[in-house]
């Protein structure tokens, strides 16, 4: 099956998506979809021979030309890694639980509208969370609403700082994200 992977950043769970479905049978990572022109995942597409679709606003929410560009490489699931924008109904529609993301936080908690990166941990830490971990889900036409698929947990220590929370929430993330999606895959046949 044909992966699309839609980011805005680093590209640190794209890579790790990229470098996992080298080696797996039941997928491959076709297109990187991203919305900034300096982009760390970019590079990292480079790197795997992937091509990237550059997208704006306009392109995403004013019309539908993604899905073709989508159809033109035959894309079957779209994994977000990174990916900040909310997904428009058009794609929802096109990939009924076909579209999936990663949050680094234990959802219900700390999802939403500007829970990302940074702000989800310094909420966590500010908390006082015990635990925190990612959370693997099926996207919807809301932040960080959609069915969860997956979540696993670290132990957090009082001393530990909202980077020391995002180091151990992303290790987790590069562990799981790419067999989850394999699964998925799998399930989907």
């Amino acid at each position: 099956m044909n992966i699309a992977i839609f980011a805005s950043g680093s590209g640190s769970n794209a890579r790790k998506i990229m470098e996992y479905f080298q080696s797996s049978g039941v997928g491959r990572v076709v297109l990187v979809v991203c919305n900034r022109k300096n982009a760390g995942v970019i590079g990292i597409a480079a790197e795997f021979g992937v091509p990237v679709q550059m997208i704006d606003r306009n392109l995403f929410y004013e019309s539908e030309r993604l899905l073709d560009v989508l159809e033109s490489y035959r894309t079957d699931f779209i994994a977000l890694a990174g990916f900040l924008w909310l997904i428009p109904g058009y794609l929802i529609k096109a990939y009924p639980d076909r579209i999936v993301n990663i949050h680094p936080a234990l959802l219900p908690k700390y999802g939403g509208h500007g829970m990302y990166g940074h702000h989800v941990h310094e909420a966590v830490k500010a908390a006082g969370e015990q635990e925190s971990g990612p959370t693997i889900h099926f996207v919807n036409e809301h932040y960080d609403e959609g069915d969860i698929i997956f979540q696993t947990s670290c132990r957090l220590s009082p001393e530990d700082t909202p980077e020391d929370i995002a180091r151990k929430v992303l290790s987790l993330e590069h562990e799981h994200y790419p067999r989850v999606i394999e699964q998925l895959l799998l399930s989907q046949r």
